[in-house]
């Protein structure tokens, strides 16, 4: 069997990134997702609209970005898509290499983290949802120019035991255990951006000290917080 041979898979990612534009938090062909699949990645493709995007349009590569074997039945050989896959590939599959436990990568141009981003700030312990990224702080990046190797590794060190970041002058990135996570996730990010830019307006907001951040996180993780559609302290 291929090893991209998944077409549930495929709808689904087709699905979630269709709703990353109609959430908000992306415009346009601006934004990328991905999702691990045995030996790689499945990844959006380059340049196309998500409502125009099918799932055979999905480019399967490995972690060097080398054309992976059509699941659909064509003679071994053929690529998994014509289409050339996301110009950020780069971005997820070194991700996706240095973090297992993860399957899901998002990376998008929301207003208000990208807005934050290009202040180079990140996103502190305002508010104790901060800790849905597994931080008391998601961090911010350095600017890298897109596309690149060196944009990939300042990604992946701001990630280090964090499942969201700031890219600088760029956006965000959210990561998953699945492709739902990472959207709800990179959703949160952005509601957490825009909260933290309107507390801005009556100066720096005070912050929640390192041990209830602490608590915050060990809390969620043991209610397994961010793996439910529902927002933690809603019914």
């Amino acid at each position: 069997m291929p090893a991209d041979a998944q077409p549930e898979l495929r709808q689904q990612l087709v699905a979630v990134a269709r709703r990353m534009n109609s959430s908000g938090i992306n415009q346009g062909t601006s934004g990328n997702l991905s999702a691990r699949i045995p030996g790689g990645l499945l990844i959006t493709p380059t340049s196309l609209p998500y409502e125009q995007m099918e799932p055979e349009d999905l480019v399967a590569i490995d972690f060097g970005g080398n054309p992976m074997d059509n699941p659909t039945g064509h003679p071994k050989g053929h690529h998994s898509s014509p289409r050339r896959p996301s110009s950020e590939w780069q971005l997820h599959a070194e991700i996706l290499r240095s973090r297992p436990e993860i399957e899901a990568v998002l990376h998008c141009h929301s207003i208000h983290a990208t807005a934050l981003a290009c202040h180079g700030r990140p996103i502190p312990s305002f508010h104790y949802m901060v800790a849905m990224a597994g931080t008391a702080t998601i961090p911010c990046a350095p600017y890298s120019t897109f596309g690149t190797k060196a944009l990939s590794l300042d990604a992946v060190r701001a990630l280090e035991g964090k499942l969201a970041c700031l890219l600088a002058q760029h956006g965000q990135v959210a990561l998953g255990r699945n492709l739902d996570q990472a959207l709800r996730l990179a959703i949160e990010v952005e509601t957490l951006a825009h909260m933290y830019l309107q507390a801005l307006t009556l100066g720096e907001p005070p912050l929640l000290d390192a041990a209830e951040m602490e608590r915050v996180i060990a809390l969620m993780g043991s209610m397994h917080y961010g793996q439910a559609a529902d927002r933690p302290g809603q019914s």
